[in-house]
């Protein structure tokens, strides 16, 4: 029988991110078949993909038992606590991105993930947008084509950008990864 998943403050809908699917494998941590495991990125001596379910992320006995982290990469900021810090990386499910995922912090908590978007879901959250332009006019691009590259994101194709919004000032976050 199907449990009924646990709650992720980090990480709003693993489901709908495609990184916790049904399946019939038992968990390699807890040894128990829950009707799900996760299929995102886990950084571990020992290879997990596929081999966790939720419960064990949740609670934190994945992390324990195998070492194991959810999260390569953040934007950690000086005002973030250890223990938040260690939520998201090592009880949080993480997402598929084309180079290692990044994780958001803002006032001094984790932020949460929507999901990867494109022009079309940013279009609704101009202070993502606005963070992403910035971000490409770092880059030394001509004005047209930072135009370009923010109306040529799709949320399934190779110039995506990963949407967060901060828990305390509900503040939308985003960056972009591509190949």
């Amino acid at each position: 029988m199907t449990e009924l998943l646990p709650a992720f403050p980090y990480h709003c809908d693993p489901v709908a991110t495609g990184v916790i699917v049904p399946s019939g494998t038992a968990c390699v941590c807890c040894g128990r078949e829950r009707g799900y495991v996760y299929r995102g990125p886990v950084y571990a001596a020992e290879e997990l993909g596929g081999r966790l379910c939720p419960w064990c992320i949740a609670d934190g006995s994945a992390a324990e038992r195998f070492d194991a982290h959810f999260t390569a990469g953040t934007c950690l900021g000086d005002d973030v606590p250890l223990d938040v810090f260690a939520a998201v990386d090592r009880r949080t499910p993480s997402f598929e991105g084309w180079q290692e995922p990044q994780w958001f912090f803002h006032c001094g908590d984790g932020a949460a993930f929507l999901g990867p978007a494109g022009a079309a879901e940013l279009a609704a959250r101009p202070e993502a947008l606005e963070m992403l332009r910035q971000d490409a006019n770092s880059r030394d691009w001509p004005a047209d084509q930072v135009q370009d590259f923010l109306a040529a994101l799709d949320k399934d194709g190779e110039a995506t950008a990963y949407l967060f919004r901060c828990r305390i000032c509900a503040a939308h976050l985003a960056y972009t990864d591509f190949a």
